[in-house]
């Protein structure tokens, strides 16, 4: 059937999906001579007769560090002389922005759009359809250049468009992404002080583990080492990360659903391989090869021991890159082949919809008086080479060099800082509309030592256990409600039992109570609605 060749391309998808560009051809209004969309005069007589040009957005950061930077950049001034929309930003930051956000939502003050699919839930969406816009006409009306995506790309219009056949946002795909998520990286100081050779079996990663956490391989006579370190772990990232030899990986929505050896959903948690591995992990916390603080400690506590002056306390973490998670103390840390599991078979992190495809990217609300100008100011930026400074910074602000040949190469900040954190500073990175072609991904240059071109590297090493897992559904209205009232209980509760046979043991024991609590909670229900989501989407 066409909708299953359709999966099982999506589910394959490697670091260069085949995609077509957006920027060229079809029915896409006129460029620029940087590639960059001009506003049709047709889009500009709409806009000033609607009247309003100037909009208010709402967007949320994941950290004050970073600064404002990202709204003054010289790729936003260009889409404004462009389209002619002006926009002013409204900053939230995720670690209060649940609050605000109700209380924002509450009020009936609402700004013209909400940017990035950290800033509102499908569930937000489907509680606040009154105060949205449906935009599938104004897309129609509005965007050339997503209209052409959404013609050529099946996965990116099953992503944002609901089970009634409706668009209440707009999507993205991210470019130059890998095929694994969170990899291993081993301390081969660690390796080199036991004498030991990198792990390739289950029991020879138990072995090192223990051995790390048991015999001071960093020799300061103190016992602060550990196999594994990662701080207030959610059962979620555990599965995916540090249980991975054992086949479980779930959605990274959250939501534990997994694919079993057939192909069917599966709730990670109930499966018997899920007792098997939290078996392993309870070998690991008795004898030191896990972090007694596993479930404790905050990230200040992990940065502590992970990036620890004189050397790391780590013998594993599990991160997108080395760099990311260790600091100064990346050279300790090289990519780690995923270890033979139990079943012979090596697994390693992959989600592919979830990491590279999204939707919620904006979202337009009624306050807006003219989404005609604001959806052409977000068609500005579906093109490859606004993708590419949406997403690594700005060539007018020096992120990233135009060769003059058709090739682009990003630049390693000249301030000290990561690139990843430079990224994030002048560009709306991961978050905000955004499509770039495999053509185009091709003249784009990368440094290798940190960043994305050392993750794409790395990626060579895993990406060919890169599994299926379950992937990003839409959902009814209802069947939201009836998750969100289901899943708060279930959630917290495998959550709650996964920390007390770690630390504690009795999983043999409590198993079947276990289930029965789980199916007594709603679980069966949950499933249902999974299952009718999952074929839904496979029929998308």
């Amino acid at each position: 059937m066409k909708s299953k060749k359709i999966l099982c391309a999506l589910l394959a998808l490697t670091m260069f999906a085949s995609m077509t560009a957006c920027s060229d051809g079809g029915d896409a209004a006129p460029t620029s001579g940087d590639g960059s969309t001009a506003a049709s005069d047709n889009g500009g007589d709409a806009a000033e007769g609607a009247g309003q040009t100037d909009f208010e957005i709402a967007i949320v950061r994941w950290s004050e560090a970073w600064g404002t930077t990202y709204s003054e950049t010289a790729f936003l001034q260009e889409a404004a002389e462009a389209t002619g929309a002006n926009v002013t930003w409204q900053t939230f930051y995720s670690t209060d922005w649940s609050e605000q956000k109700s209380l924002l939502l509450a009020s009936g003050d609402l700004p013209d759009a909400f940017f990035g699919s950290n800033a509102l839930t499908d569930a937000d969406i489907a509680q606040n359809k009154p105060s949205l816009y449906e935009l599938t006409d104004l897309i129609a009306e509005n965007m050339p250049n997503l209209s052409k995506i959404l013609s050529e790309d099946e996965t990116v219009k099953a992503i944002c468009t609901d089970p009634n056949g409706e668009i209440y946002s707009l999507p993205k795909k991210l470019p130059l992404r890998p095929l694994t998520a969170n990899e291993w990286y081993i301390n081969n100081d660690f390796l080199a002080a036991l004498g030991m050779e990198a792990p390739d079996t289950l029991d020879e990663l138990t072995d090192y583990m223990i051995a790390v956490g048991q015999n001071d391989p960093d020799g300061n006579g103190e016992d602060d080492t550990f196999g594994y370190i990662n701080g207030s772990a959610t059962l979620a990232d555990d599965i995916n990360n540090i249980m991975i030899p054992f086949g479980l990986q779930c959605s990274r929505a959250g939501n534990f659903m997994t694919l079993d050896a057939d192909g069917n959903p599966l709730f990670a948690p109930t499966a018997e391989t899920y007792k098997d591995a939290v078996k392993w992990m309870k070998e690991l916390y008795d004898n030191r090869g896990l972090d007694p603080e596993h479930f404790t400690q905050d990230s200040s506590m992990v940065n502590a021991k992970v990036q620890a002056e004189g050397g790391s306390k780590a013998g594993i973490v599990s991160q997108w890159s080395a760099d990311a998670e260790t600091g100064a103390n990346v050279g300790q840390f090289t990519v780690m082949k995923s270890v033979q599991g139990p079943d012979g078979n090596r697994y390693c992190e992959s989600d592919p919809t979830f990491l590279n495809y999204g939707r919620n990217e904006l979202v337009v609300t009624v306050a807006c008086e003219n989404p005609a100008l604001l959806l052409q100011w977000a068609d500005y930026f579906y093109t490859d080479l606004a993708s590419l400074q949406t997403y690594y910074g700005s060539i007018g602000d020096g992120k990233v060099a135009d060769n003059g040949d058709g090739t682009y190469e990003v630049l390693l900040p000249d301030d000290g800082t990561s690139l990843d954190a430079s990224c994030w500073t002048w560009s709306f990175r991961d978050h905000g509309p955004k499509y770039m072609s495999e053509a185009f991904e091709a003249n784009v240059v990368l440094p290798t030592d940190q960043g994305d071109g050392a993750k794409l590297l790395d990626d060579e090493v895993n990406k060919e256990y890169a599994s299926n897992t379950f992937p990003v559904c839409y959902y009814t209205d209802e069947q939201l409600t009836q998750l969100t009232s289901l899943t708060t209980d279930i959630y917290n509760y495998v959550e709650a039992q996964y920390a007390h046979w770690v630390v504690d043991g009795g999983i043999d024991e409590e198993w079947d109570a276990y289930i029965e609590q789980l199916n007594a909670m709603g679980l069966e229900q949950v499933l249902e609605i999974q299952n009718a989501a999952y074929q839904t989407y496979l029929n998308a």
